[in-house]
């Protein structure tokens, strides 16, 4: 009878955890993970093993013989010159795009394709650039060039997307996976989905479609409007990198003179056609004010700091979900913020190619937070408020989308819908798992099979999970009021 009880005991506690288990890896907010929601294709039975073949959706990219600008300019000692440009100098080329996407097959080159377009393509990013795998930028354009809004596997229209080519990113899926983990608990991430590219018949591997982070029609991707007619503007979008791409956009704002940024803001929404000089004065004067009340005596008031102007819960997810996988390019580089059309700031995640321990510069210390100290937040820590909700949305996470079971479901099911894609991109790509392609220090960093480059992301995960449980309480620090006595002894 004992045995008979401790059996019961231990099949309710097994369905409890089962249970328990369940409801952590399920998505809530209705976010698209394609790995948990694509039909599976059955095999292929009618053709050779000669004819291209996939269970993911399938993008062909013609150049019409040009070759797309935008890779890295070096000199023989490897400095940066530029970037490649077309022979009339023009840093994009028109060409065409045709993507298959069946619901009910498996996709080949030789189907009816399920979207054919014209666009304008160039290479896009910034080390990466110089990357043997390219990533694209793409709009997509109609029969009198003019922007065209195009629903791209199931995402929302929209004219212009990314196309991101995992290449020091030898699990492919760091991006795929932090973006819609982050769309689960933040207000918007972009949606990504993974398929293979052609591009002029040469097969470049598994790539992620990816939203480019701009507004969309009905509120979709950022909810932002202007009327470029009234000078009015609701919402706006700059991105924080090295430099302006486009230097009628930089935005001078309060920190450039104050000298704790020492990168470039750009306004990326309005776009350069409806931005007029009267509305970049309007955006560059109101991003100042919201600066201005974050660096001041009365930072931490209700009244007039910072929090009448954020989402206070958007500035802590982006806070956490970077310093949990060590993403510190976010902050200085490739750094999206904007108004909502509800007048309050919020942080919009993007680029997790280096996140957990693929960073090419240097190892990352797991024990380390790095992001008290970057620009915005540098600040922000120094409330007590702010921190203490850091420290209570971290134990909520750790309980749902950072918790270790989660993320390890997370990377096998990725890796169990991704299958032979994953063989078919390192036939092309396995080259760089060799000793002349190391882009890590020190060397044994470097992965040399796709199971070390998914052992070593899980192990820092579980590292750095342990560390930042011991040490979350440590941010008190920097809110102590010893430490924060001449910030604030004037605000009285």
């Amino acid at each position: 009878m004992k045995y008979k009880i401790i059996g019961i005991v231990l099949t309710v506690c097994i369905l409890v955890g089962s249970f328990a288990t369940y409801l952590v890896v399920q998505p809530e907010k209705g976010r698209y993970h394609q790995h948990l929601s694509a039909k599976v294709q059955p095999e292929c039975t009618d053709h050779g093993d000669k004819k291209f073949c996939t269970h993911l959706p399938l993008v062909q990219i013609d150049t019409y013989g040009q070759e797309i600008p935008g890779k890295t300019i070096r000199d023989e000692n490897k400095v940066k010159l530029g970037y490649t440009t077309t022979p009339e100098g023009e840093d994009r080329i028109k060409a065409g795009i045709k993507i298959f996407d069946s619901q009910e097959h498996r996709n080949h080159l030789d189907d009816t394709p399920d979207l054919e377009s014209g666009i304008t393509i160039h290479i896009r990013g910034n080390s990466s650039r110089s990357f043997d795998k390219s990533g694209y930028a793409i709009e997509f354009r109609d029969e009198d060039d003019e922007r065209r809004d195009r629903s791209v596997m199931g995402m929302d229209p929209h004219s212009e997307w990314s196309l991101h080519g995992p290449y020091l990113d030898k699990t492919l899926m760091r991006n795929y996976m932090w973006y819609n983990i982050a769309g689960e608990f933040m207000d918007y991430a972009p949606n990504v989905r993974f398929c293979e590219v052609f591009v002029n018949d040469e097969y470049e591997g598994v790539y992620v479609m990816v939203e480019k982070i701009t507004a969309g029609v009905n509120g979709s991707r950022l909810n932002l409007s202007v009327d470029k007619k009234d000078n009015s503007y609701s919402g706006y979008l700059l991105q924080l990198d090295k430099t302006a791409n486009n230097p009628d956009k930089k935005a001078d704002t309060f920190t450039g003179y104050a000298l704790r940024r020492v990168h470039e803001l750009e306004i990326m929404y309005p776009r350069e056609g409806s931005l007029t000089p009267v509305l970049k004065q309007s955006i560059e004067q109101d991003f100042s004010d919201f600066e201005k009340a974050l660096y001041s005596y009365d930072f931490d008031s209700n009244e007039f700091g910072y929090k009448a102007l954020i989402d206070v819960e958007s500035f802590v997810d982006y806070f956490l979900i970077n310093e949990f996988t060590c993403n510190y390019d976010a902050g200085w580089m490739s750094t999206f913020i904007y108004k909502d059309i509800d007048g309050k700031f919020r942080m919009c995640i993007w680029d997790f190619n280096s996140a957990c321990d693929a960073y090419h510069h240097s190892y990352l210390n797991t024990e380390d937070f790095q992001f008290t100290d970057v620009l915005w937040y540098w600040m922000l820590i120094k409330d007590r408020d702010f921190v203490d909700r850091l420290i209570e949305r971290y134990h909520e996470l750790r309980k749902t989308y950072f918790s270790v079971e989660y993320l390890d479901n997370y990377i096998d099911g990725v890796i169990d819908y991704l299958g032979d894609a994953i063989d078919r991109n390192f036939d092309r790509w396995g080259y760089t798992f060799g000793t002349d392609y190391d882009k890590f220090t020190p060397q044994e960093r470097n992965p040399r099979s796709y199971e070390e480059a998914v052992d070593a992301m899980r192990l820092f995960i579980h590292t750095r999970s342990e560390n930042m449980d011991k040490n979350i309480e440590s941010l008190r620090q920097f809110c102590a009021e010893s430490r924060i006595k001449k910030f604030v002894e004037n605000a009285n």
